[in-house]
């Protein structure tokens, strides 16, 4: 029993040193994984700002390409285009709004005033067709003749025919066109409009126009035989051509004293 109780401190000494051994091991272990970690989270680190560092610079290198000055001074222009002709439009739409109004409440204006409606309805209307649309237009507008600024056209006789123009046409197809010639001179007026019919036009009748029964019963009841309104179709092509002899009309107004 005496031998037994000599012998313990030894088996706890042999103890202690194992587990201060263990516990060394299992230090230098542990710190051996942590400095392998710590490593390897540097290595992560400095990988991942390189390829930000990569990123920025791809970032303002696209940045850059946007804002070339050419490309940035053709984005101008086509910018600056726009807000010229918006206001452009804008200007015209609002003598038209004007003489709606004021204008064609009045039994009769004058040519200048007509024309220039109808010069300002064209250009309005002209913003949705395409540039290289083929779109004819001729005046010969005698601003000497001695009725240019009187008091005998029946205000907005040019909307219908202008109208029907662009309304009928395809402006997508290959040989639409629309014509408009206008003319004052020796006391007459002359509107011929014409235009490529389009085949979607629901309305196409042999010889028969587009309809618009008030524009023709408006001209028979003011201008009676002071002038002529022939509409015809040939080949798909349209054609109104509008006469009124307005010094003939003048002068029976003068006269009959209307």
């Amino acid at each position: 029993m005496s031998g037994k109780n000599l012998l313990l401190p030894d088996y706890f000494l042999f103890g202690g040193i194992f587990v201060i051994f263990f516990l060394l091991v299992l230090t230098f272990f542990l710190y051996g994984k942590y400095k392998s970690s710590k490593t390897k989270n540097k290595i992560l680190e400095d990988n991942y700002k390189a390829i930000e560092s990569k990123l920025d610079n791809v970032r303002l290198e696209h940045i850059e390409t946007k804002l070339n000055p050419h490309l940035f001074k053709n984005i101008l222009n086509s910018v600056q285009s726009h807000a010229y002709q918006t206001y452009i439009s804008l200007d015209k739409l609002a003598s038209i709004l004007d003489y709606i109004l004021y204008e064609s409440s009045n039994k009769f204006v004058s040519p200048k005033e007509e024309l220039d409606f109808a010069m300002n309805l064209i250009e309005i209307n002209k913003i949705k067709i395409n540039p290289l649309f083929d779109f004819r237009i001729k005046t010969k507008i005698n601003k000497e003749d001695s009725i240019y600024l009187e008091k005998v056209f029946a205000p907005l006789i040019s909307v219908d025919l202008i109208e029907n123009a662009f309304k009928h046409t395809d402006f997508l197809a290959e040989d639409s066109f629309i014509a408009v010639n206008l003319i004052l001179d020796a006391g007459k007026f002359e509107m011929k409009v014409s235009n490529k019919i389009s085949e979607k036009t629901p309305l196409k009748k042999e010889n028969s126009g587009f309809g618009s029964k008030s524009f023709d019963q408006r001209l028979k009841l003011i201008y009676k035989d002071h002038y002529k309104l022939n509409k015809s179709i040939t080949n798909g092509n349209y054609v109104a051509h509008l006469t009124i002899n307005l010094s003939e009309f003048y002068d029976k107004m003068r006269y009959s004293g209307r």
